[in-house]
This record gives structure tokens, C-alpha cells and sequence, in this order.
């Protein structure tokens, strides 16, 4: 039921739990409350530590010609998977991360002081990857069938969003829980019969022999495509770290529309030289993906994720009730929008 796991930590993750003494260092003022205005001042010797999955922010702003721009010092700590980043905030490990909207649902059950600072949205990106020689064809085909399923992860949204779509539900399957790191091989050995996963990991997975994958139109409406920045109420309450934060944010926007706007430079940057994919398939994941937008911090996002969370009470998933607005820092809808202006993005889907 909603429970918190510890799995899923990369080599460096792990590292950055036992090393990082200070997160967020750098000189410090008075702390600020949750109605100050976001300082823009950032003092020398300012450092936050970046979580990031298979690179992702790192490639796109080293691509984008922003990362050597920032103005503070930074390092990247890579993670797989929602669970193992929101225990690295919980160890006061890093200042800013990248996850699925799951971990806005997982850190509010715990109590944790972390928040959404950023969003950005692609159309559905998750896919149900079927195990060689399972006979799975369509959503229906789930029933009786073990599924990888991940707790406090975007897949596990999408896992209970496929089986009502379906008319199943939770006890109609098979519920296998296991890392997100752990599906690719799971389906390999017979140890699960279909899994949610999201690219790069979905394209490896497709090269097994045997491997297939429901078509995108059973899937298509089965996940909102968003996922967040988000930081720690502690890193927000400094005003250097604050104001490096919000630096990030805008940094951030403008290496992801970078992306949008030159594609053919990101699918050999991030899919291929990083990810160790083809452009075939850079340009594959791309057509799903569509371009990445920038929703606003505002009530219409915070009732997006609140129909989230309600998905997942509504399976019984859902220890106790929470509300989506307090997962929110709309202080920062303000950088998102002039960083949005000055890249030329979007806000909406078209």
C-alpha cells in the first residue's frame, strides 16, 4: 500500500548519500518562509547537488551551451528511479531533482518537505513492455497476468490507470513489486509478464528477442506526460541556495526547449552518445513524445495532480488522504513563465 522503498540507487547515488557533508553550502542569510519573495542574489561559493536520471538534465544543458553558464557551483548525482531520489532528499543529499509526478503523491504520504518548483509535459511517455512469448495483445489481455510494478513511481499511476481502462481491477492481476531498474530483466527471465517503461530503458528492453509492446493507441491516455522539478522546503528556506535554485529553473527550460528546437543535435547528443541508442530510435521516441512543454504552476496543474491522486485512492493505493496544492512552490510560476517568454516555448499542448 503506498509503501516507501529503498532500491533503485546507481553507484553514484549511493556515493553522494555517504559523501555529500554539505548540500547546498555556500553563505547564508536569514532563512526565508514560504511567502518570501525568491532572491535572485547568488553569493560566490554557492553549490547545489543535481538529481538527475540517465542524465538527462546533464546532457541537455551541456548541449544547450547552458551548463558552463550557471552561476554556481554544482554536481550531479545520478538516480534511478522516484523512491531512491526522494530518500536522498530525506538525507539532505541534494537541492534539486528530476522525477515523475509519483513522487509528489509519495513525498506527501510521508510528510516530507519537498516540493514542485518546475513542470514539464511530453504526451505519453511510458510504454507497456510484454515479455517474449506472453500473450498479452491488448489491455484486456492483462487479466490473470503478472505486471512489474513500481510504488511511488509514474509507472504505478500507469499501471492502475491501464487496468481501469480495462474494467479491471487490482486483484484481477498479479502485482509483482520491484525496482523500475529491475522490469528489463524481470520480463527476460519470466519473471513478469508486462511491464510500464519509460525511454531510454523501453528502446533497450525492444532489442530482447521475442520482446513486443502494446500499441500506442491501447496506451495513448494512460499517462498526462508530466514530470517535475522539484527541491527540498531546507534548500528553499536558504536564500543562496534559493536563488540558485531559481537560476536552475530557468537554465533548466531553456536547455529542454534547446531540445525542441534543435532535435537532430539532441538525438545524437542525449540518444545516441549518451543512451547508446540509434537516431532511428531517437527519432521514434521523439515522434511519441512530441515537444516538451512548460505548464504553469497553477491551479490547473494542481488539479491534474490531484486527479493523480485520486486514481491511485480510488485502487486503494492510498494510505491516507492528501491534497495535490501542497506539493506546490507557485513562487516559482513566475520564473517558469519569463524563462517560458524568453525561450520562446510553449506552456500548453497544442
Amino acid at each position: 500500500m503506498f509503501r516507501l522503498r529503498h532500491a533503485g540507487f546507481t553507484t553514484a547515488a549511493a556515493f553522494v548519500l555517504t559523501a555529500v557533508v554539505a548540500c547546498g553550502s555556500g553563505p547564508t542569510g536569514g532563512g526565508l518562509t514560504a511567502d518570501s519573495p525568491l532572491p535572485t542574489g547568488i553569493p560566490a561559493g554557492t553549490k547545489i547537488v543535481i538529481a538527475d536520471q540517465s542524465e538527462r538534465q546533464q546532457v541537455a544543458l551541456a548541449a544547450a551551451g547552458q551548463l558552463d553558464s550557471l552561476p554556481f557551483d554544482y554536481e550531479f548525482a545520478t538516480f534511478q528511479g522516484a523512491p531512491s531520489i526522494l530518500e536522498a532528499f530525506r538525507a539532505d543529499a541534494v537541492d534539486v531533482a528530476w522525477a515523475g509526478e509519483i513522487m509528489a503523491v509519495q513525498s506527501l504520504v510521508a510528510g516530507d518537505d519537498v516540493r514542485v518548483v518546475a513542470a514539464v509535459q511530453t504526451d505519453n511517455s511510458l510504454n507497456l513492455g510484454i515479455a517474449p512469448g506472453a500473450d498479452i495483445a491488448s489491455l484486456a489481455d492483462l487479466s490473470g497476468k503478472r505486471i512489474g510494478y513500481a510504488e511511488g513511481t509514474s509507472q504505478q499511476a500507469f499501471v492502475l490507470r491501464a487496468l481501469d481502462k480495462a474494467g479491471l481491477e487490482v486483484d484481477d492481476v498479479e502485482l509483482t513489486p520491484m525496482a523500475l531498474a529491475d522490469f528489463p530483466d524481470a520480463l527476460r527471465s519470466d519473471q513478469i509478464d508486462a511491464a510500464p517503461m519509460s525511454e531510454p530503458v523501453f528502446s533497450r528492453y525492444m532489442q530482447t528477442d521475442g520482446a513486443t509492446a502494446l500499441p500506442r493507441e491501447e496506451i495513448a491516455d494512460l499517462s498526462d506526460g508530466i514530470s517535475y522539478l522539484y527541491s527540498s522546503v531546507r534548500a528553499l528556506s536558504d536564500p543562496a541556495t534559493a536563488a540558485a535554485i531559481r537560476a536552475y529553473v530557468g537554465a533548466y527550460i531553456t536547455s529542454v526547449d534547446w531540445a525542441n528546437d534543435n532535435r537532430d543535435a539532441w538525438i545524437d547528443e542525449y540518444f545516441v552518445k549518451s543512451q547508446g541508442l540509434t537516431a532511428e530510435d531517437g527519432h521514434r521516441i521523439l515522434d511519441a513524445n512530441g515537444p516538451t512543454t512548460f505548464p504553469r504552476l497553477d491551479e490547473n496543474l494542481v488539479a491534474t495532480q490531484q486527479h493523480t491522486i485520486d486514481v491511485i485512492d480510488a485502487a486503494g493505493e492510498l494510505p491516507r488522504p492528501v491534497e495535490a496544492a501542497e506539493a506546490f512552490d507557485l513562487r516559482f510560476d513566475e520564473v517558469v513563465q519569463a524563462a517560458v517568454a524568453e525561450a520562446g516555448a510553449g506552456h500548453v499542448r497544442n
